[in-house]
């Protein structure tokens, strides 16, 4: 071997400290979100791909991710996630992904969107869950803990409206449906996994794909399906984004350790398909266009949303394979680019330099 030919085993080593897999296959056979999203692109009317956007949005995402310097360990780098390795984070990472849904307010006004206060500072959309979170334990409410979620006498809808409670007049969306999502899962804890988040974890053996189907099989509020054009198709967001979670948290290993990592799609919610758009890597009809822009509701798994879901995990898969191909090296997943997605779509947020809203669709799927 020359010295410039790359020493595989080291490679292979080095995947497998950093809890990457390699290249994945072009399919994800166990969960179907991949091929879903396939059939979706290619029979998609309203929502397009742009091939030269796609290339040039790849080069520009892997340029910004190296000057950053942006890994899984970025996860933990922010001051709300989990910093520890145990039990107690996977017991906050699930219930973070199982109400991680629907964030968006109806208001203009961003003062008056549903926030949380925490620690001097106000937290919205994603971060205000996690927020509340820990500010439900700090108040020394078992929050995280499955047992609880099913004590009618302590879990009641009160105690529950308190540990969500606004620093607005606006109330968290969808309340009813969180509360009704806790009480299910930990009833189907407590029933299947004996009330222990790593119970069932372990029962996936080190697969993502297993625990994906784990969580849709058991669990009926991660059941994120539609059909498009006479077929079913998969989503599975809350789902493979908490694989993704422990993966980040746990940085690969213990309880974040998944030999099959790569297998995981996009987290198709409504704000990576703001930023393909923004990035010129996704294309509107008109007719949908407008009603995005007009801040109009999409009916929840209407062909427009499905469209919009399928054809952000489609074009996410080829920018990482674009990638793949520029820099074959590179250590880059699905997982690390809708990280990176998210987070950049939530700076340009707070700087206000939006150029597209995103949709808005009321749903627990995302």
């Amino acid at each position: 071997m020359s010295d410039s030919e790359p020493d595989e085993e080291l490679l292979s080593l080095l995947r497998q400290s950093l809890g990457i897999s390699g290249e994945p296959s072009s399919k994800s056979p166990a969960t179907g979100v991949l091929e879903g999203a396939q059939h979706i692109y290619h029979n998609s009317i309203d929502v397009a791909l742009d091939t030269y956007g796609t290339k040039a949005a790849a080069a520009q995402i892997w340029r910004l991710m190296q000057e950053k310097s942006y890994t899984f360990k970025t996860w933990s780098e922010h001051s709300l996630h989990p910093k520890g390795k145990d039990e107690a984070t996977a017991n906050f990472i699930f219930l973070m992904d199982l109400l991680n849904f629907c964030f968006w307010s109806e208001s203009s006004d961003p003062q008056q969107r549903f926030a949380v206060e925490y620690q001097g500072q106000r937290w919205t959309g994603y971060w205000s869950l996690v927020a509340a979170i820990h500010r439900a334990l700090d108040e020394d409410i078992p929050i995280t803990t499955p047992s609880f979620w099913i004590t009618d006498t302590e879990c009641t809808d009160d105690v529950l409206k308190h540990v969500f409670r606004s620093a607005t007049p606006e109330l968290i969306p969808l309340l009813d449906e969180r509360m009704t999502c806790i009480r299910e899962a930990g009833r189907i804890l407590m029933e299947n996994f004996n009330g222990s988040v790593p119970q069932l974890i372990h029962q996936a053996k080190q697969s993502s794909t297993a625990l994906v189907n784990l969580l849709v099989t058991n669990f009926p509020c991660f059941k994120d399906v539609a059909t498009f054009e006479g077929r079913s198709v998969h989503f599975y967001k809350r789902a493979q984004i908490f694989v993704a979670d422990l993966w980040a948290a746990f940085e690969g290993q213990d309880l974040g350790r998944f030999h099959d990592i790569d297998t995981i799609t996009m987290f198709a919610d409504y704000r990576i398909p703001q930023m393909l758009h923004s990035l010129g890597c996704l294309r509107y009809s008109p007719s949908l266009e407008s009603r995005i822009r007009n801040l109009n509701e999409l009916e929840s798994q209407g062909s427009w949303e499905v469209q919009l879901r399928g054809c952000s995990i489609w074009c996410v898969e080829l920018i990482r394979k674009e990638i793949r191909r520029q820099h074959p090296k590179a250590e880059v997943n699905a997982i690390l680019i809708d990280f990176f997605l998210y987070d950049t779509m939530k700076d340009r947020e707070a700087d206000a330099v939006e150029t597209i809203p995103h949709h808005r669709t009321r749903s627990i799927w995302y």
